[in-house]
């Protein structure tokens, strides 16, 4: 009948497993596997036991399990996925039972989530009903103009391009833009004042077609400078969700030109941007973190390699690299300001990492920032991955108040073997940060550091293995302002040859070969036994490196 609408039963109405994690938020819950993906819908949240008859859950049930955790749990898990159920959540135990039900998971099609043992049952069905509810409340909302972190973005990119940045929405409004010391121009300075462009400066730009070529893909736009008009040389970018237009990345030069990185730098914000704007009132700032949690869960193995790479859209049957960054502040760098200078180098590597890959992750743990480079080419995958960290580094050489130290890990060939490229990364990074100089380096590089290092740590942990002979010659050094200890380690760095040794210890071949012939009078130890010198060489460097 004309006029008549139908009605939605509301309580059919479900969200979808990525809404709910952002609304349940971290640290309450990881995702272990998603073998469906997170776009799967959530409607109800269930509790079930070990008590009760299999069953009870029905389609789209969020299932909490109460009282099993680990492989107890796993009949639970094959249950609530026989019934429909879209995700159940379960304390898990140790990485044995995490791995089993995982693989439970996966095997039956249902989304793990395992709750961290602090985590209260209540707490999380409280949090779950609320995303839900507020789903129900809000099914026919629009997207939002979540800002999110776009300032940082803007700020970001200004520092790559030597350019002035602004982030504006479909209709031209101003969303975000970068502080300057520059002088700006007309077009630009309405903009900011008036939070939009100026009708005038717009109609011209649609009458030159820009807002067209900005709409109709990833191209980069140029408009050349017109004194005539008030308006300097600038580039654009057009922000999109697929073929839906969701705004545009403006930059206008200031007293310098462009840099030749500004078409890569504006490519990679527009597509970190298309994440940001596209997300749900409900949702602002969560979707981030949640692919950062993701990212942080597959390092650590905890979180189903496919699970991962259907969030991102990437192939898990590919190469993939991971690379750890990490600052090396200027001294007299205060907390706040050693903070200020992680978030722009992590903001610099993102830009980085999407223009060279949309499905590339990057997730900071402690100080570290990690990033994974997926689907890499069969052949070239470590190379690949290298040039981009090389570009990264050079880029944060021109625009951070500190140098960054890049471990890249080897290439692996799926995203299931990620955990190994990140455990070489932070190996080839340990090493590194032992030697200040280089700034990026592979395993190739620097295996035989890594060799030592990997041995002095194991020394390091356990007091047996220290010779406390040459605390005798520590001792001696402190008390007498002596340096027996350095001269006896370079004179091992440069295999016994006095005169290189002594060239670098800046005092005569005799008082080299004085202090020598006093450590091993002191301590006792045979330095003409090459085992002997092995020992005394590594225990020098535990002692150098525990100084630090």
């Amino acid at each position: 009948m004309a006029g008549e609408v139908d009605s939605v039963d509301v309580t059919e109405v479900g969200v979808p497993l990525r809404q709910l994690l952002t609304t349940i938020g971290d640290p309450l819950v990881d995702v272990l596997a998603a073998p469906a993906g997170l776009d799967v819908e959530v409607r109800d949240v269930v509790i079930v036991d070990p008590e009760e008859e299999s069953g009870s859950s029905r389609s789209g049930d969020f299932v909490l399990v109460i009282g099993a955790r680990g492989r107890a749990a796993m009949r639970l898990v094959r249950d609530a996925a026989r019934g429909g159920a879209t995700a159940v959540a379960v304390k898990i135990g140790s990485e044995a039972d995490a791995g089993a039900l995982r693989d439970t998971a996966i095997d039956t099609g249902i989304a793990l989530l395992g709750v961290r043992p602090e985590v209260r049952w209540e707490r999380l069905e409280s949090y779950a009903h609320t995303a839900i509810d507020n789903a129900r409340l809000t099914t026919d909302a629009d997207l939002g103009e979540a800002l999110g972190d776009l300032f940082s973005l803007a700020q970001t990119v200004a520092a790559m391009t030597d350019g002035i940045v602004s982030i504006e929405d479909t209709a031209s409004r101003v969303l975000a833009y970068s502080r300057s010391d520059d002088e700006v121009d007309e077009l630009r300075r309405l903009s900011i004042l008036g939070r939009q462009g100026p009708e005038a400066y717009l109609a011209m730009l649609r009458e030159w077609g820009v807002y067209h070529r900005l709409r109709a893909g990833e191209d980069v736009v140029r408009l050349e400078e017109r004194p005539d008009l008030g308006i300097r040389r600038r580039m654009a970018v057009g922000i999109h969700a697929g073929s839906q237009p969701l705004g545009s990345i403006w930059v206008q030069e200031g007293a310098r030109p462009l840099s030749e990185r500004s078409e890569r730098a504006l490519l990679g914000a527009a597509r970190l941007a298309a994440v940001q704007l596209i997300r749900q009132r409900s949702e602002v700032g969560g979707e981030p973190r949640l692919r950062e949690n993701l990212l942080a869960g597959l390092l650590d193995g905890r979180v189903d390699a496919r699970s991962v790479a259907d969030n991102i859209g990437a192939d898990a049957e590919r190469p993939a690299v991971v690379a750890v960054f990490t600052l090396r502040p200027a001294g007299g760098a205060d907390r706040s300001e050693l903070e200020l200078q992680r978030s722009e180098m992590t903001g610099l590597i993102s830009v980085h990492a999407s223009a060279y890959r949309r499905s590339a992750l990057v997730t900071t743990i402690g100080s570290r920032v990690y990033v994974l480079l997926p689907e890499l080419p069969e052949r070239s995958a470590g190379s690949a991955a290298l040039q981009l960290t090389k570009e990264i580094v050079t880029a944060a050489g021109q625009h951070l108040r500190a140098r960054v130290q890049v471990g890249v890990g080897s290439a692996v060939s799926t995203l299931d073997d990620v955990v190994e490229s990140r455990a070489e990364a932070d190996r080839v990074l340990e090493a590194l940060l032992h030697d200040g100089g280089t700034e990026v380096a592979t395993i190739s590089d620097v295996r035989a550091q890594v060799v030592v290092s990997e041995i002095l740590t194991m020394l390091q942990g356990n007091d047996r293995y220290r010779d406390s002979r040459l605390e005798v010659l520590h001792e001696h050094d402190a008390e007498h302002g002596a340096e027996l200890a350095r001269s006896l380690l370079t004179y091992l760095e440069h295999f016994g040859e006095v005169r290189s040794a002594s060239a670098a210890l800046h005092v005569h071949p005799n008082t080299l070969r004085y202090r020598v012939r006093r450590a091993g009078d002191l301590t006792g130890i045979d330095l003409t036994s090459p085992t002997e010198r092995l020992n005394t060489h590594l225990q020098l460097l535990l002692a150098k490196r525990a100084r630090r």
